[in-house]
């Protein structure tokens, strides 16, 4: 099966086009694309089938292969903080959630205001280790 990647795509419109890896540019319908897929981004790896069409070659069973990476996803890998960095974060990370861990052993929750700051922490980590 030939591939290529998204030349572009339309969801509005429910066709595109890919740009072969071969060198030719072939129409994709809506139709074509994967079950439960309703729009693909421009360079999109792709393998599809191809039919001869009134207007010239058409993608068929569409599989995707890789999607790009988001701009966001790349903003994130690029700002990302060093992993000496992330060392010591997690180290603290990790004795925050002890004491937390001791008040929970003891039947108690963190208070509040002191809960809030831990998901705080944790939802930056999180943020910073998610690629």
């Amino acid at each position: 099966m030939p591939t290529g990647k998204v030349k572009w795509y339309d969801a509005e419109k429910g066709f595109g086009f890919i740009s072969g890896d071969e060198g030719t540019d072939v129409f994709l319908h809506a139709q074509a694309l994967p079950a439960g897929t309703t729009t693909l981004k421009g360079g999109t790896r792709v393998e599809y089938g191809i039919v001869e069409g009134r207007r010239g070659a058409q993608a068929l069973s569409v599989r995707v292969l890789d999607a790009p990476q988001s701009v966001e996803a790349n903003r994130r890998v690029r700002d990302r903080k060093p992993a000496d960095e992330m060392v010591v974060i997690v180290e603290d990370l990790i004795r925050l959630l002890d004491d937390v861990e001791g008040s929970l052993r003891r039947g108690r929750y963190p208070d509040k205001q002191f809960g809030s700051k831990v998901a705080q922490v944790l939802r930056a980590v999180a943020a910073d280790l998610e690629v």
